[in-house]
């Protein structure tokens, strides 16, 4: 089950971090405007804000993907802890997202989901 909660939480570290390309990188241009529905003004205006932001996700996606080696390389407490603090944000993250925007819920629960299975995983793989 460890391997399941390492492999799972490598996928939610990839997503989060093209969520920090989306934000950090490509926030003003074309793409970045039309995953985010903002026009070329918004985007501007808040490029900063999605600047910082984007970080927050790659700092996460590298906790995760920590604690993904640190479990196929034989480090359980460590790799748990690090899988359950990094794929926790996230988890916590889209469910503060939905929350917050009823329409933003297909966003949220593609960053929510599979870092969810990750925690739920590595919950099973202590027992």
């Amino acid at each position: 089950m460890s391997v399941l909660a390492a492999v799972l939480a490598l996928v939610a570290a990839a997503v989060h971090v093209y969520i920090f390309v989306l934000e950090s990188v490509w926030w003003t241009t074309p793409r970045g405007r039309a995953v985010f529905g903002t026009t070329e003004a918004q985007a501007a205006d808040t490029r900063q804000l999605a600047f910082n932001q984007g970080f927050y996700n790659l700092f996460l996606a590298v906790i995760a993907a920590a604690g993904a080696i640190a479990l196929l390389i034989g480090q359980p407490a460590v790799g748990a802890a690090l899988v359950i603090a990094g794929c926790g944000s996230m988890v916590s993250a889209g469910a503060v997202l939905f929350a917050s925007d009823r329409t933003k819920a297909r966003p949220a629960f593609v960053q929510l989901t599979v870092p969810l299975v990750a925690v739920v995983a590595v919950a099973i793989s202590l027992v």
